[in-house]
C-alpha cells in the first residue's frame, strides 16, 4: 500500500485528495490543524480505515518535528502541501500592513520547506519518490495582467521559486517536485463563482502526479496538465 501525507486536510481541495488517494486504496496521513472539528474529514476516517488523522500546524516546528519522528519508519510516497493562506481580501496598497504580509509568506512560502525537510528521509526511502506543493496561477508573474493580490501573488511566486530550487537539489536522490496550480475551484478561498468543482480539480492533479517524471520535476502546472508561465 502506498503512503501519501497531506497537510491542509480537513476542507477543499486537501479533503477531496484524502478521499480519492484512500479510494484509491493509499494509505493516507492526513493533518490538519483542528482535528476535533474536521467533521466531514473524521467521516471519511470513518469510512476509508487506511486514513490515519494528526493534529499538526505548519507554524509549529517543534510538531511538524515531533510529526515526522512519529513517523520516522513509515516510508512517504507523496508528500503534498497542500495547507495554505490567502490573507486579507479586498484592500488596497495602502491597506497592506508587514504583519500581515510576513504571516502569510510563513504559511505558504517557508512553513512547506521546513516540514519537507523534516521528512525527507520518508520520502527517499518510498517507491514513487514525490513532492508536490499546491501553488496558483496568481504566483505567476507573467500571467499577472490585473495587479492587486500584492501579499498572495508574492507568497505563491516564493514558493515556486524554492519548489523549482528543491526540484533540481533533489534529482539526484530520485525524487520528483510537482509545482500545481488547482484551477478556479469552488472552495472558500475560490468562491462560489469559480469555473470548476473540488473533484474535477483533484482528479486532474492526480493525473499530473501519475505521470510525473524526474525531466518534468519542478515544473509549474496546471491541473489539466498544462504548463504555466513562471
Amino acid at each position: 500500500m502506498k503512503t501519501m501525507l497531506i497537510t491542509g486536510a480537513s476542507r477543499g481541495l486537501g479533503l477531496e485528495l484524502v478521499k480519492q488517494y484512500a479510494s484509491d486504496n493509499w494509505q493516507v496521513i492526513a493533518c490538519c490543524r483542528q482535528p476535533e472539528s474536521a467533521d466531514e474529514l473524521k467521516t471519511l476516517a470513518e469510512q476509508y480505515p487506511s486514513i490515519s488523522i494528526e493534529q499538526v500546524d505548519i507554524l509549529q516546528e517543534e510538531g511538524v518535528q515531533a510529526l515526522a519522528e512519529k513517523y520516522k519508519q513509515q516510508t512517504i510516497d507523496l508528500l503534498f502541501m497542500n495547507a495554505g493562506a490567502y490573507g486579507p481580501k479586498g484592500y488596497q496598497f495602502n491597506d497592506i500592513s508587514a504583519e500581515e504580509w510576513l504571516s502569510v509568506l510563513h504559511v505558504n512560502s517557508v512553513a512547506p520547506f521546513i516540514f519537507i525537510k523534516y521528512f525527507l528521509d520518508q520520502i527517499k526511502q518510498s517507491e514513487l519518490k514525490q513532492i508536490a506543493v499546491m501553488s496558483s496561477k496568481m504566483g505567476s508573474i507573467a500571467d499577472n495582467s490585473s495587479g492587486g493580490s500584492y501579499i498572495y501573488r508574492s507568497s505563491k511566486a516564493a514558493l515556486n521559486a524554492a519548489a523549482k530550487s528543491l526540484a533540481i537539489d533533489l534529482a539526484a536522490d530520485n525524487i520528483k517536485v510537482a509545482i500545481i496550480h488547482p484551477g478556479w475551484v469552488k472552495t472558500r478561498m475560490g468562491g462560489p463563482n469559480a469555473l470548476i468543482d473540488t473533484p474535477t480539480s483533484i482528479n486532474g492533479i492526480k493525473q499530473v502526479l501519475d505521470n510525473n517524471t524526474l525531466e518534468k520535476s519542478g515544473n509549474f502546472v496546471a491541473y489539466d496538465g498544462q504548463l504555466i508561465p513562471w
